[in-house]
This record gives structure tokens, sequence and C-alpha cells, in this order.
């Protein structure tokens, strides 16, 4: 008899399945930077790896492609990673280190979505529904916390900084994005000597 004891291979076992949900969320995850980068041209079977799954698969969780997309899409401008990110922003910190963070955040959210929007052929872009940028609570609410330092109120002043940093960030609209600070310094103190 060797001395050496026999190894029994462990079965592989399959991942349990995710809820549907968690599925769902995990895959469109999958298919943003995908999209991103290369637009409407992705395929189903480059979707499927990435989120690593079969197309089987991406096809119970969405009938088709399209679907897929316009879910993508809805992901990509809901605004509720956007507002716990600004919710979660050190309240510690000096006024101006949180307007920084935020814009940071701002940026970041307007950049992605354009490169997004920007993938997107023509007929799907008129497909979304258009509507206004909806208000920032967590950002009116960082706002209010010192809304004495401004002249505007929070609401009206989160709007403020929202259109200055889009105006001075998206891609469309300038050649060369100015940085958090710059846009918290111009929103904070103006641009007069």
């Amino acid at each position: 008899m060797s001395s050496r004891s026999a190894v029994v291979p462990t079965p592989i076992r399959r991942a349990s399945p995710l809820p549907p949900e968690e599925r769902r969320v995990a895959i469109i995850g999958a298919v943003l930077p995908l999209l991103i980068d290369r637009g409407v041209g992705v395929t189903s079977r480059e979707i499927a790896a990435a989120a690593g799954v079969s197309e089987g698969t991406l096809f119970n969780v969405f009938g088709d492609k399209d679907e897929l997309i316009d879910a993508a899409v809805e992901a990509a401008v809901d605004p509720a990673p956007f507002e716990s990110a600004v919710a979660s922003i050190d309240p510690s910190l000096d006024l101006r280190e949180q307007l920084v963070e935020a814009t940071t955040l701002i940026q970041r959210r307007v950049v992605d979505i354009w490169k997004l929007v920007s993938q997107l052929d023509a007929s799907r872009h008129h497909r979304s529904k258009h509507r206004p940028l909806p208000d920032s609570p967590a950002l009116i609410a960082l706002i209010g916390a010192v809304g004495e330092r401004f002249v505007e109120p929070p609401d009206e002043a989160a709007r403020l900084l929202r259109a200055l940093t889009l105006s001075l960030t998206h891609p469309m609209m300038t050649e060369r994005p100015r940085p958090a600070g710059a846009i918290v310094d111009i929103f904070l103190n103006g641009v007069g000597r």
C-alpha cells in the first residue's frame, strides 16, 4: 500500500443562483461599461460573457437586447446612487471640501452619462424619456446645513452648483473641463476680483 492517500476529487458545484432582481442588476452592471465602450453594436454573447451568464440566462431575464439596453440606460440615469454618494460625504469636512467632493460626483455623473448617450443610436435616444434634471435632495441638504453662507435658498444654490458644474464639465460644452476645486471656488466666490 502506498504512503500517499488517495485524493478524491470534490465534485464541482454550481454557484447558487441569484434571486431574479439581483441577477438583473448584475447583468445591467456588466453591460453598462460595454455600452459606453462599444455602443449598441455590443453582441449578446459579449454581454453574457461580461455578466458571467449564458445567453439563455440573458434572455430569461430580458426579453431581448433592446430591453436590456433600455434597462441599462435607465440604471445609468437613476439618481439613487448619486444621492447616496452625496449623502455619505463627511459632514465634519469644511464646506469647501464637502462641495469639492459633491462637485467631483456631479462631474463623474455628467461624463458617464454623456459617454453612454453618445454611444446610443439616434432612434434609441429619441425613444428615451425626456425629463428635466430633478433636484438633488442630498445636495440641497448638504448646502442647507450651512444655508446662512449663501444668498440663495439651498434648493436654488444646489441647482446653480449643478448647472455650473455641467457647463464647465460636459465634453460638448468645454474643451477643457475645470477641476472640481476651481468650480467650487467660482461657486463660492464668483469670478470678480
